[in-house]
């Protein structure tokens, strides 16, 4: 695809003028369909930028308050709801999930702690007794997580947790506040920070939302499915829908695991009261000890699903080149999104980034249209020594 003389819009700080040059550059010579790029500093603001289409026709214009579906984003974004609960007293992060979920204790999982799911170390990865379709089956889902052994005890590795971490994390915010996690979410996260971000969309939701295009150089999506992989084990519930991303299933209801739709926007925002040591312009949705103790290493290898190196926190990938930068501070810590998206926050910088698209990346991790934005804003990742 060729130049487009397309202009994006938006705002951009002078001191991040390269984010802009590059972010046009993306839609110059990068394919890019339609997307989105905010970033804060120091409390602040600085890049507001959009542009593009919704539709591969480049008809249909990508407006301010365009929403796309921003993918495995959503697991950070259910992992803050349950750090929330438990800067209230509410969850014990070194408690049994099955304190909070009793029927998870089943089958060899009565010893996994709610730090372990967090973490991506607890093991249960895998519904092998998940029908094509449970997904959107809430309550079939969760009962095939309870039933499952896991495939590895507890803290012994670290495994990048594709589908069953929404759920399990849902069940806990369920069964301690009466809500879904999706309720739970814009209730007490995405409407006090005033964020443009729900796991399960309103009727006026919907008529924003920018369908995903898919890619057929996407690495990801290809491994999950290979038959005999990992990742292709761990999606047993997935529905067989020819366009499974864009169906009103993952739009109108609670997809945990990847199915938040959101902009750059609204993503900034969270991590931008992540990056202030939990508040933001006077709205305190944790507290400082809170934020320093989610965002600690917890393991770093070779991740046992997706066979990538990776850098593990409480709920959030840390900065984890080559396939997850997020600039030149190896402590900073986000999540990617399959399709290229990306949310992170810097604490040391007082530095939050976001970026979505329609179109996805190429290859793994985030694709060069998203790394070449994190570098123009953050810097260039470092170098790092992956354990075997």
């Amino acid at each position: 695809m060729g130049k487009h003389n397309l202009e994006v819009q938006g705002y951009c700080d002078s001191a991040f003028k390269a984010v802009k040059e590059t972010f046009q550059e993306n839609f110059d010579s990068r394919s890019e369909i339609g997307a989105g790029v905010c970033v804060y500093k120091e409390n602040e603001k600085v890049v507001d930028l959009w542009g593009g289409h919704r539709d591969e026709e480049r008809i249909q214009t990508w407006t301010e308050d365009t929403i796309t579906l921003m993918n495995s984003v959503a697991k950070s974004i259910c992992a803050l709801a349950v750090h929330v609960l438990v800067d209230r007293g509410l969850v014990d992060l070194d408690a049994p999930v099955a304190t909070y979920w009793p029927e998870f204790g089943q089958s060899g999982k009565d010893n996994i702690l709610v730090r372990h799911v967090q973490g991506h170390q607890c093991g249960a990865v895998f519904s092998d007794t998940a029908k094509p379709g449970d997904w959107f089956d809430y309550s079939a889902q969760c009962s095939a997580i309870a039933r499952q052994e896991p495939a590895w005890p507890p803290e012994t590795k670290g495994g990048y947790n594709t589908i069953n971490i929404g759920f399990i994390l849902g069940e806990i915010v369920r069964h301690v506040t009466g809500k879904t996690i999706g309720t739970f979410i814009r209730e007490e996260i995405s409407e006090p920070l005033g964020a443009e971000y729900n796991i399960g969309l309103t009727t006026k939701e919907l008529d924003l939302v920018a369908p995903m295009h898919l890619n057929p150089e996407n690495n990801f999506w290809a491994e999950c499915a290979r038959e005999g992989s990992n990742l292709n084990r761990a999606h047993s519930g997935r529905p067989d829908y020819p366009n499974l991303l864009n169906c009103i299933e993952i739009r109108k209801g609670e997809l945990p695991p990847f199915g938040g739709h959101g902009n750059a926007r609204g993503v900034a925002r969270i991590y931008a009261m992540l990056a202030n040591d939990g508040e933001l312009d006077g709205i305190r949705l944790l507290k400082p000890d809170t934020v320093k103790h989610l965002s600690k290493l917890q393991w770093k290898g070779i991740c046992e699903m997706t066979h990538w190196p990776l850098r593990m926190g409480l709920g959030f990938e840390q900065n984890s080149p080559p396939y997850i930068p997020m600039g030149s501070n190896l402590s900073a810590f986000g999540k990617l999104g399959s399709g290229g998206a990306l949310g992170f926050c810097d604490r040391e910088r007082k530095l939050a980034f976001s970026y979505c698209t329609n179109f996805q990346c190429e290859g793994a991790g985030v694709g060069i249209r998203c790394r070449s934005l994190v570098e123009a804003a953050a810097g260039v990742a470092p170098t790092w020594d992956v354990p075997d």
